[in-house]
Order: C-alpha cells, then structure tokens, then sequence
C-alpha cells in the first residue's frame, strides 16, 4: 500500500532526530573521555592508565558510529521531491547518491563500526604490556580493523559498480530486478532500495562476525569475576549478535515491496532501529561505564587524604585520653585500657594475629598504600600487599 507524503516526510524527520541523539550521545561520550585521560595524566592515577589504553579505538568506534547514522540521512526519501535537498538533483545523480549510500554504509562504516566492537571486546584477553598499554596497540588495532574491512568493501564496491553489467541477465530473465537494483525511479525521482545480492554479502559477513563474537564472549566470561560485568558483557554480545541478523532480515525481506509503501518504509525503518539500538549499546558499554568506573574508582583516591588525616586525628584523641586516664589508674589497668582503645591493625599485630588479617582489613578500608582494585584489575595476593609489590 502507497504511503502518503506526509507519513513518508514523518519517517524520515524521526530517523534524522535519531541520528541527531547518536551523535550528540557520541560527542558527549568522546569529551567524557577525553576528560578522563586528561585526569590520569594530571593527577598520576598510574592503575587507571589500563583502562584508558584503548582510548583512540573507542573514539574511533563513536566516529564509525557517527559515520553510519549520517549514511543513513542521505538515504532517505524525505530529501527527495521538489525544493528538497536532492529536488535540484538529476536521476542520474540521485542513482549515484544511492551507490554511495550502499558502498560506504554496507561496505565501509557497519563492518568497521562492529570490527571494532570484536578489537575492543579482544583487548583484554592479551598481554597488558604488548596489548592495551603498548602506546602502539591502537595504531595497530586500527590497520588490523582497516585490513579487516578491506575485503567486504571491495565487494560492495564491486557488486554495486557492475550493476549495467548484471542488468544484461536481468533483461534475459536470469536474474530478477531486485538482486541488483540500487534505485527505483518514481515519480521522476531516484528512491534508494537494498539490492538483494549486496545484503547477501553483508549477512555472510554478520554470521561469520557473530561466531567470533560468540567466541569471544565464551573465554571473555570465563576470565570475568564481577556480575555486573558479565551482565554487561553477556547483553552486549547477544544484542549485537541478534541485532545484526534481525537487520539482514529486514533488509532482505525489503526486496517484497517498493519504495513509498508501508511494507518496504516500516522494513527499512526497523532494520534502522536494530543497528540503531545495538550501537548505543555498545557505545554505553565499552565507552561510557568503563570511564565512569575509573573515575568513580579515581575518586576513591582523592578522598583518601581526607580519611587518613581524620583517622589520625581520632587515633589522637584516643592517645591523649589514655593518658590523661593513666594518672588515676593502676599500671596494669593502664595496660588494659590502653589494649582497648588501640587502633585496629594494632590489636591484629598485639594479639599475634598473622599480618593477613591487616590485608583483609584493607580492602575494607581503602589507603593511599594499598590501594582497592576495581573492577577488572588483576586481584593482589596477601603477600603481595604486604611487601607493597603490584
């Protein structure tokens, strides 16, 4: 059924308002981190710098991001028409606007932005020193992504460029029209469409990254101790897993109808929605609760000061109170009294007790020398604080 104008123009101002919200969310995640690597830098948070390694990738991730949701404006049928921005546009070029779109968003922007997932996902399976703190591994990490990409952009490219070619079999009834077809022409206007063969290729590339993410999920959660990250990790895998072959779906079940027709409009719009979703997902995931844990974990350290000085002080006050108490007391009591009112990691030490029971307490109660691990940081051994060794 043929939509009318006005449902077509509401499609279109929606997914532009959408894209307009990606984009914001992604600028505002890219300032947060670059806020918390310039903490690290000013205030030595030294612990901090494993999770602010891959940084140039997560930023990249939002770009990609940003890339696609703009794609997926040119696409759009609410550009099209008399005094829009494609009205003064020939057919020819609205084709090739068309090409454009399937060549950069099918080809390049999705397969990078969901190959950079998989990199950011596998960053903390390696080695810390060659891995994410090797001031090489993001330039690295982005050949990797780029050489990657490669191979599923050259045949977007390709099918996409030999569509005269493919149109001699379609004529001679080998081939049906919506394998090849990048535009339908209405109305003197070249509409955008998913050609069948170009959402093929992009289904093979989603299986074969969704094996490997399912993969990677399996050893990732066998390392993970925290719940919420294992939540996190676990609603990660499985939306982008399940998202990207939803979006396959839509898209291939687009070829049913035509442009301007509720199926083939409500189709295009979910299969947008799925990418959509599972983006602001992964953006929150791996972008945003990473740096907010650090710098809740950071915060921790600035207070530190403050509960040493008061702890000291009560320590203090404690002190001077034996004392005053010593002048009107027997020796021994003396001794008792001050037994009971002697800080705790004296009475561990005092009663015998093995210097563990000072580590335990420590994680309890947080110091400038032994400090907490957040969440994801190799656990210390008791011996380990007790010599002060990472």
């Amino acid at each position: 059924m043929p939509l009318t104008g006005i449902a077509t123009d509401a499609i279109g101002v929606v997914t532009i308002c959408l894209v307009a919200l990606q984009i914001l969310h992604g600028l505002l995640c890219i300032i947060y981190s670059f806020y918390f690597r310039a903490r690290i830098r000013h205030q030595g948070y030294i612990q901090l710098k494993y999770f602010n390694g891959p940084w140039i990738i997560r930023i990249l991730f939002i770009l990609f991001a940003i890339w696609w949701g703009l794609g997926e404006i040119t696409r759009l049928n609410f550009l099209r028409g008399d005094g829009r921005a494609y009205g003064s546009l020939s057919l020819r070029w609205q084709e090739i606007v068309c090409k454009g779109y399937i060549i950069s968003n099918l080809g390049f922007a999705e397969p990078c932005m969901f190959l950079t997932v998989v990199f950011l996902l596998h960053a903390p399976l390696e080695n810390m020193e060659a891995g994410i703190l090797s001031r090489r591994w993001n330039w690295k990490t982005l050949g990797y992504i780029m050489l990657c990409c490669i191979p599923m952009f050259v045949l977007q490219l390709i099918l996409t460029l030999v569509e005269p070619l493919l149109d001699r079999y379609r004529g001679a009834g080998k081939l049906p029209h919506y394998f090849t077809t990048v535009a339908w022409r209405s109305d003197g206007m070249a509409l955008c469409t998913y050609p069948l063969l170009n959402t093929i290729l992009l289904g093979l590339f989603d299986l074969i990254l969704t094996a490997y993410l399912f993969w990677l999920g399996r050893h990732i959660l066998r390392l993970v101790l925290n719940k919420v990250l294992r939540r996190r990790v676990t609603a990660l895998i499985f939306s982008a897993s399940g998202l990207l072959a939803v979006r396959v779906i839509f898209l291939g079940l687009s070829v049913l109808s035509k442009p301007r027709h509720l199926l083939f409009e409500t189709l295009v719009f979910l299969a947008f929605l799925t990418v959509l979703s599972c983006t602001g997902l992964c953006i929150c995931v791996l972008v945003y609760f990473p740096v907010a844990d650090s710098l809740a974990v950071g915060n921790l350290y600035n207070l530190e000061p403050q509960r040493r000085a008061s702890a000291e002080h009560n320590e203090t006050s404690s002190l001077v109170s034996n004392i005053g108490e010593s002048s009107v007391m027997s020796p021994g009591r003396t001794s008792d009294a001050s037994w009971k009112h002697g800080s705790i990691s004296f009475r561990a030490y005092e009663d015998g007790s093995s210097p563990g029971t000072l580590v335990e307490l420590s994680h309890f109660s947080p110091s400038l020398d032994v400090a907490p691990s957040p969440a994801g940081w190799p656990l210390r051994t008791a011996a380990a604080h007790i010599q002060g060794q990472p």
